[in-house]
């Protein structure tokens, strides 16, 4: 059996001047991991916790460590605002939280909701789409496999809940026959504060793909707190780590999928953008100078 554990980061405000603090993003995304891995991934993620809050050490009890956080929100901020160690410990425990999902054969899968500028956005339809999206990719690594699996969300309140996981469930148990028959239930939900899995998923979307997709779909937008120059470092430093975790596939049609996935209504940019990592231009010794070098494939085009 698979876990798919799944947080997000932003929300449905307005893109505006007026509004500097909304975020230009939406992000829904998290992890995959078998379930005879994740014992394992979960000692591993609370040494990390450990090594980066050395006051978890002294910790009496396991409950303690698992129910302290360390959250993405945090992690941003130590790369906008913090000195030259915050900034190499904040990149450490990035580099270190990939890492273990290298090590323990995790999968990636996220959709990113790019806003429009002076636009209304409906949240609870992005997210409720979102989630079936993820869903219905977690559908297609689980049958590749023959195997079955559960997807934990976030817990938010009992009206989000419910009501954005009821595409899932219609789905699931339709008269004419399950669309997702090897995700055994709908989604579920988690505190993250005892699930180690969604801290792991915040980690990685909040931490990681949210500021890397503000700095690639929103850079221009230097009036929005969330478009700091500092995030551009996450994206060249960090995200073609994350596309090599992806869960990517071809539909019937021959089109690439899955993994992480771009809703770019802005300038409709793919996923490409946010993977895709500039190769400098050739240094020559001739007397006619150089062709710049053309920059590097990306793994995705959706």
């Amino acid at each position: 059996m698979y876990l798919c554990y799944v947080d997000e980061s932003g929300d449905g405000q307005t893109v505006h001047p007026s509004a500097p603090e909304a975020p230009p993003v939406m992000v829904i995304g998290g992890i995959v991991v078998e379930e005879s891995a994740l014992r394992a991934l979960t000692w591993d993620f609370i040494a990390l916790k450990k090594q980066f809050r050395p006051t978890l050490r002294n910790a009496v009890k396991l409950s303690e460590v698992i129910r302290t956080e360390i959250k993405g929100s945090d992690i941003r901020a130590h790369l906008r605002n913090g000195n030259r160690n915050q900034v190499r410990l904040a990149h450490g425990l990035i580099d270190k939280l990939l890492t273990m999902l290298e090590r323990h054969g995790c999968r990636v899968l996220a959709k990113i909701c790019v806003k429009q500028d002076g636009v209304a956005n409906a949240e609870d339809a992005m997210y409720g789409a979102s989630v079936a999206s993820l869903c219905a990719h977690f559908e297609h690594f689980l049958a590749a496999r023959e195997d079955r699996g559960v997807v934990i969300l976030d817990s938010r309140t009992k009206s989000k809940n419910v009501d954005n996981v009821h595409c899932v469930t219609t789905r699931k148990f339709r008269a004419g026959g399950d669309l997702m028959p090897h995700v055994a239930e709908s989604p579920v939900f988690g505190h993250s504060d005892s699930h180690i899995g969604l801290q792991i998923a915040d980690l990685l979307v909040s931490a990681v793909l949210f500021p890397a997709a503000c700095a690639t779909y929103a850079e221009d937008l230097t009036w929005n707190t969330h478009c700091h120059p500092a995030y551009a470092a996450i994206r060249e430093r960090h995200c073609p780590r994350v596309g090599e975790l992806q869960h990517r596939y071809r539909t019937v049609t021959g089109k690439w999928t899955g993994g992480v996935v771009v809703s770019d209504r802005r300038r409709g940019r793919s996923a490409a953008e946010l993977f895709r990592v500039a190769v400098p231009a050739p240094v020559s010794t001739a007397f006619i100078p150089a062709q710049q070098q053309p920059a590097a494939p990306a793994p995705n085009d959706s």
